[in-house]
């Protein structure tokens, strides 16, 4: 693998992986409860207000809404206002597997976040660790 002797990564809190491009954060069945419950909200509400449900064909599965801007709902100006409950996802950037496939996909992504190649190395069994432990998002049949 590219990454075989580690990667420099030190997130620079430029907002890019939390705004101004459409995608999803899903949620499994533990980060709905923990956010609901670090906003005190009951479940249901807080699955209204801030939650999607996207189609998958047989499924549906469950992410965080964006703003009209594409920002995440919970940017704020003074950057993630779930910050101590926020999902695995959005913790493992940019080791995720669409951006770790390949040294070119790195790369790419490096070009809009500048903490990519700054700081500490990264292990490449700390970096397996992240892409291992993604969430597994809350999916609902459709039947």
């Amino acid at each position: 693998m590219f990454y075989d002797q580690g990667l420099k990564f030190s997130c620079q809190m430029c907002r890019y992986c939390c705004s101004a491009e459409p995608g999803y954060v899903y949620l499994s069945e533990q980060e709905i409860f923990d956010i609901a419950q670090y906003l005190s909200l009951p479940i249901d509400q807080f699955m209204k207000i801030y939650c999607r449900a996207i189609d998958f064909g047989d499924v549906w599965q469950i992410s965080l809404r964006e703003k009209e801007n594409y920002d995440c709902i919970f940017l704020s100006e003074k950057g993630c206002s779930i910050y101590p409950v926020r999902p695995k996802q959005c913790m493992n950037y940019p080791f995720w597997p669409s951006i770790m496939e390949s040294e070119k996909a790195w790369k790419e992504e490096s070009m809009h976040c500048p903490g990519i190649g700054q700081g500490e190395l990264v292990s490449k069994e700390e970096i397996e660790k992240k892409l291992a432990d993604a969430s597994q998002p809350v999916e609902i049949s459709k039947n």
